[in-house]
């Protein structure tokens, strides 16, 4: 039997990167994917992808920042499917800037994004989550948020309150059955990076904090997803995961 046969699975910022590598890996675990993201048309394209390999999927256009629009998703969901048994919070965006030129706009947005699009989703997901009996929420952070680089301020500290926010969360929705994780990749090979990791010296520079001298691969996020995911980890909560080359396991 596949990993996550007929559990549903909702992945914000589904439409791209990560996002979409998680999609198409829980789909082909069984999973009814609800694709969600800021660009409707892009997460189109991954549903669409995924039922043509013989995956369940649909997609939404869904601004994290929006409390309606996260309302109204949870609503679609509901009525289609009663419950929720794993949610991922993707959906975050990256600046990079000195902290002493950063602006108000710039802080914000990605505040607004990172931690509370992250909260919007767990809260207003919570009544479909219980109904589950056996829900996952998995968040994304970063090894930003105890590895720190310059220019990279208001990121590190966004998801260093993403894992805080986790583990309380653990504790807090535990009793109803519901598990709270965190993963937190290293340098992976998206377009949040890409322009770095292009540039030979820069590259070279990245690989010297790895263990494994390699970049990661959105797929090797999409693996320890699916792990937290699944019921092979059925008594884990309140864990952060580092997927970083090596760095280990924080519990």
């Amino acid at each position: 039997m596949r990993r996550l046969e007929d559990k549903v699975a909702l992945v914000t910022g589904g439409a791209a990167g990560i996002g979409r590598a998680i999609a198409e890996t829980f789909a082909r675990e069984g999973a009814f994917v609800i694709v969600a993201d800021r660009d409707g048309e892009a997460a189109k394209e991954v549903a669409g992808a995924i039922v043509k390999s013989n995956g369940a999927a649909t997609a939404h256009s869904v601004d994290v920042t929006d409390t309606k629009e996260v309302k109204a998703l949870m609503l679609l969901i509901g009525e289609a499917h009663g419950r929720l048994d794993v949610l991922v919070n993707n959906a975050g965006v990256g600046e990079r800037s000195d902290f002493r030129h950063i602006d108000d706009e710039a802080w914000d947005r990605v505040w607004k994004t990172n931690l509370d699009g992250t909260v919007r989703c767990a809260r207003e997901a919570f009544d479909l989550l219980k109904a589950s009996g056996k829900a996952s929420v998995i968040n994304l952070s970063s090894v930003m948020a105890t590895k720190h680089t310059r220019q990279m301020a208001v990121y590190s500290a966004t998801k260093g309150a993403v894992s805080a926010l986790s583990r309380s969360l653990a504790v807090e929705y535990a009793p109803y059955g519901i598990r709270v994780n965190t993963l937190l990749p290293g340098y992976v090979e998206t377009a949040l990076i890409g322009r770095y990791i292009s540039n030979p010296m820069i590259a070279k520079a990245l690989l010297t904090q790895t263990p494994l001298r390699r970049f990661g691969t959105p797929q090797d996020i999409a693996n320890a997803a699916l792990f937290l995911a699944s019921d092979e980890a059925a008594y884990i909560t309140g864990a952060s995961l580092n997927v970083d080359g090596g760095m280990g396991v924080t519990l």
